[in-house]
């Protein structure tokens, strides 16, 4: 089976917007089950290298670029994934493999002799690149995420705000790491699906004056630290 690359677009909002399209999501998608109350909470650690090759390729718009992260949900470390995301042409795909808790504090901390016996090859992957790449763990990205889902086209769009930066910190599985709002960050759509976007959530999530986007919450976390 081949790469599945998939379409995505993000569009910036202002406040007005975001109870607009809440209530017209809720109208026409299912909530992500997974999401409490209709939201969650996501926690991502970011990799780059000390010359910030992720943040620039993304600032340059580099046509073909990687990055990697760990992500969690809810500060809940049951459940923790390393994800590297690639985008070529404007389309994009994502790589997941799960980590245990100690697993993760184990490559915050620099402890990376185990990643190459892992057997998952993802956590190879970035070990390899850990080590002959130079990428580390770089900042932490939090921010509340709004998920709805739509099975026609496999289509998911999401509401995402209250982005908030951890500088320089690293700290990734203690709750309570200080964040700062990274700030003036907007409210974001992200609207992906794979080989069509059904007409109905086109129109849903169409808005007057409002731009596709190439906003990067890792770069905009980036701008402080």
């Amino acid at each position: 089976m081949g790469i599945r690359y998939r379409h995505e677009w993000k569009h910036i909002l202002n406040k007005s917007d975001l109870l607009i399209l809440r209530q017209r999501l809720r109208a026409v998608m299912e909530s992500d089950p997974h999401a409490i109350d209709g939201k969650y909470h996501i926690r991502s650690l970011y990799f780059d290298n000390i010359d910030d090759k992720a943040l620039r390729e993304k600032i340059d718009g580099v046509n073909m670029r990687e990055k990697f992260r760990i992500r969690l949900y809810n500060c809940d470390p049951s459940v923790i994934h390393l994800e590297k995301k690639s985008k070529r042409n404007g389309l994009g795909t994502k790589y997941s493999a799960n980590l245990t808790a100690e697993e993760a504090q184990k490559i915050v901390d620099g402890n990376l002799e185990w990643m190459l016996s892992s057997g998952r090859p993802l956590v190879q992957e970035l070990y390899c690149k850990m080590l002959y790449q130079g990428i580390y763990p770089k900042t932490i990205v939090d921010y509340t995420r709004e998920p709805f889902i739509f099975r026609p086209g496999n289509v998911r769009v999401t509401l995402d705000y209250d982005i908030r930066t951890g500088l320089n910190c690293t700290d990734f599985l203690n709750p309570d790491a200080v964040t700062i709002p990274a700030g003036d960050a907007p409210i974001l759509i992200e609207v992906k699906w794979d080989e069509f976007l059904p007409s109905i959530i086109r129109d849903t999530v169409s808005m007057p004056d409002r731009r596709v986007s190439a906003f990067s919450k890792y770069a905009q976390c980036r701008v402080y630290g």
